[in-house]
């Protein structure tokens, strides 16, 4: 199965030449770690920062650049920084061409829950709810299961909705999938997983079509 690394470097193969792209908090922050060094891409994060590079080697860390997750990042030339006004108004906009997000559970119609467990506490919902409202394309990085061993791709989401029928692709430590009308479609497995072992850690409907060839990483 893949790290939390191998993850961002197969979501780093779906962003595009000129795209602007938000990385949400956890495993989407590492993709900008692997992106292509022969296409342009704008890293934006909701705190207010437009072309985040990545994370900055040990000690060379500054304090006052950092991400919506509170790690330090790295900018790259050009970057420019902005209230969380300017920020928003840019997802609002649908000015960001491709949204990546960590999540919690995803179910077969594409709801996203990555905000909230009950009992536990939290700060608020953030900008997570402007990003699955705003974005047209949203890919989900997470682990296939729970620390319990239980699927995080359900038939329907039982945690609280950040967003409804939203997600259009996931990539976990296991595979990577489309969410289509009929339910989870597999796409590529992960090396050393098989079609059997998705299977059994998919609890929604999993849609298998031919071969299913193992992951590029």
């Amino acid at each position: 199965m893949l790290d939390k690394n191998g993850i961002a470097k197969r979501i780093a193969r779906e962003v595009k030449d000129g795209y602007y792209v938000n990385l949400g908090i956890g495993i989407p922050t590492l993709v900008a770690n692997f992106v292509r060094d022969d296409i342009e891409v704008e890293f934006q994060s909701e705190n207010g920062v437009l072309g985040m590079g990545p994370f900055p080697f040990e000690g060379e860390e500054d304090a006052d650049i950092i991400n919506a997750g509170k790690q330090t990042i790295t900018t790259l030339q050009g970057a420019s920084f902005f209230d969380s006004a300017t920020s928003f108004s840019m997802i609002r906009g649908q000015h960001v061409d491709l949204t990546i997000l960590g999540a919690m559970e995803v179910s077969e119609n594409g709801d996203i829950a990555n905000w909230k467990i009950p009992g536990k506490m939290v700060k608020g919902m953030g900008g997570a709810m402007d990003l699955v409202a705003s974005a047209e394309n949203i890919i989900v990085a997470m682990m296939h299961t729970n620390r319990a061993g239980a699927s995080k791709l359900l038939k329907t989401c039982s945690l609280p909705l950040t967003g409804v029928q939203c997600v259009k692709k996931i990539v976990t430590n296991m595979a990577v999938l489309e969410v289509t009308n009929g339910g989870f479609k597999l796409l590529e497995r992960a090396p050393g997983v098989s079609v059997e072992d998705i299977k059994n850690a998919t609890e929604g409907h999993l849609i298998i079509d031919g071969d299913i060839p193992e992951m590029n990483v």
